[in-house]
């Protein structure tokens, strides 16, 4: 025998007690199988009333583990791509600090060399200069000593000569050498 016991409303209604002498009053019998008959339509209907709301609440309790998933995966997901993306970064940094200090490296090297060829070129022009000075005081000296000559050659010679000697010096031209005229 089934341990559950089903009872419906419309079982207690359809029930039918049998007569006996001396039994329960038929109408107080009626009214009370009609009270529980009602009873047990409204425990029904609340049972089905709870049974549709746990359905619903079941329903919301998977919909809710559905989000609270997704949220944990969309978490878990965020987490990676923020590492990925310092990892990344970090990666893309590191290069671009190799790459600006190969250039700052080369430019320096540029820089000292460019120095180098200017420190060099300077020493070129001041050897050139000290090179012409010499010439000049060369030249000059020569010019001098020409000059010294002249004026001790002149010294016995009259004072119309030495004038006229003197023009002529004038016009010896700066350039010339010092066996010239």
């Amino acid at each position: 025998m089934d341990e559950t016991f089903h009872l419906t409303a419309v079982d207690v209604r359809r029930y039918d007690f049998g007569r006996a002498l001396r039994g329960y009053e038929p109408e107080r019998v009626e009214q009370f199988r009609e009270q529980v008959a009602e009873e047990i339509e409204r425990l029904t209907r609340l049972s089905q009333d709870f049974e549709q709301k746990a359905k619903g609440f079941h329903e919301q309790l998977r919909a809710f583990r559905e989000r609270d998933k997704a949220l944990n995966d969309a978490l878990v997901s965020a987490q990676q791509l923020r590492v990925e993306m310092r990892e990344t970064a970090e990666r893309e940094s590191a290069v671009l600090l190799r790459e600006a200090q190969s250039e700052a490296d080369r430019l320096i090297d540029a820089a000292r060399n460019e120095v180098h060829l200017l420190e060099a070129h300077l020493a070129e022009i001041d050897r050139a200069r000290r090179t012409y000075l010499t010439q000049m005081r060369m030249t000059a000296e020569r010019h001098l000593a020409e000059i010294e000559s002249q004026e001790s050659a002149a010294v016995g010679q009259p004072v119309s000569a030495r004038a006229s000697l003197r023009m002529s010096k004038s016009a010896v031209p700066v350039t010339g050498d010092a066996t010239e005229g």
